[in-house]
């Protein structure tokens, strides 16, 4: 006869007063804990850089700042969960995420960065870009979404975009997430085999794959020209989620000078 796994109980997490009672019964059952304070350290160490968050939020709206945050990255990198994070105890009143949808006709018409000006950070907000100005750097010529000229006009002219918001005063802080081609692959699997998340799921998640080298080529490309010294990419290692979430966050603290002393 198999031997029977010893198993934590409803009652083993209900029942125990604190996560030390919670890790000794498992010693007691013999189930590895070391995964438990893995967790337990992250949400106690994010716990504290929410809180710092909330300082440099309140700080923000105090001096009458402008910030704004883009998060790139291949497809299932873990933008979206990043984001959650940050925004998860800020004001939703000064802060505000941006994702826009493909452009209408009219913004087809309209010079590139047009449709994103008008997203930018108003005094006392911060901006949160799901993907940015930057879709015309990779997924776009990846995809055949524009033209070599349209492309091309993007990379000529996006350091000076950048630029003339910087010099606006607006602080602009810049991400990249990186994972591995069999990350992506298991989340991917991940997404289609959960129905809460499989409406992630979209026809370019498809082709990401196949086209992966294509998307190395751009990316590579689109650091090349516009990792600058006023405005820096930041790259996340994002294979493993708490690791990047942490260092993330950590990056904006480091960047933005806020008052460390706020009381909140």
């Amino acid at each position: 006869m198999a031997e029977s796994k010893s198993i934590l109980e409803a009652e083993d997490f209900f029942g125990s007063n604190s996560s030390q009672e919670l890790i000794s019964k498992m010693s007691n059952k013999g189930i590895s804990h070391q995964k438990v304070l893995d967790v337990l350290a992250y949400e106690k160490q994010l716990r504290y850089l929410q809180i710092e968050l909330v300082k440099l939020q309140q700080w923000v709206l105090k001096e009458n700042k402008r910030v704004a945050v883009v998060f790139e990255g291949r497809d299932a990198a873990g933008k979206g969960g990043n984001i959650r994070r940050f925004m998860e105890h800020l004001n939703p009143r000064s802060s505000r995420l941006v994702a826009l949808n493909k452009p209408t006709n009219v913004e087809k018409g309209q010079w590139y960065f047009q449709r994103y000006i008008k997203e930018l950070p108003n005094p006392g907000e911060i901006v949160f870009f799901d993907r940015s100005w930057y879709n015309r750097a990779v997924v776009e010529p990846v995809n055949k979404f524009c033209s070599n000229d349209e492309y091309n006009i993007f990379m000529n002219q996006v350091n000076n975009f950048e630029r003339m918001i910087i010099e606006s005063g607006i602080r602009l802080v810049k991400f990249y997430f990186s994972i591995s081609k069999s990350e992506q692959a298991k989340r991917f699997a991940d997404i289609k085999s959960d129905p809460l998340k499989q409406w992630k799921m979209n026809k370019l998640d498809e082709k990401a794959q196949d086209l992966w080298e294509d998307y190395t080529e751009y990316k590579n490309a689109m650091f090349q020209k516009t990792n600058t010294k006023i405005s820096p990419w930041k790259i996340i290692r994002a294979n493993r989620k708490t690791d990047a979430r942490v260092n993330v966050i950590n990056h904006i603290l480091d960047r933005i000078p806020y008052d460390k002393k706020l009381e909140i």
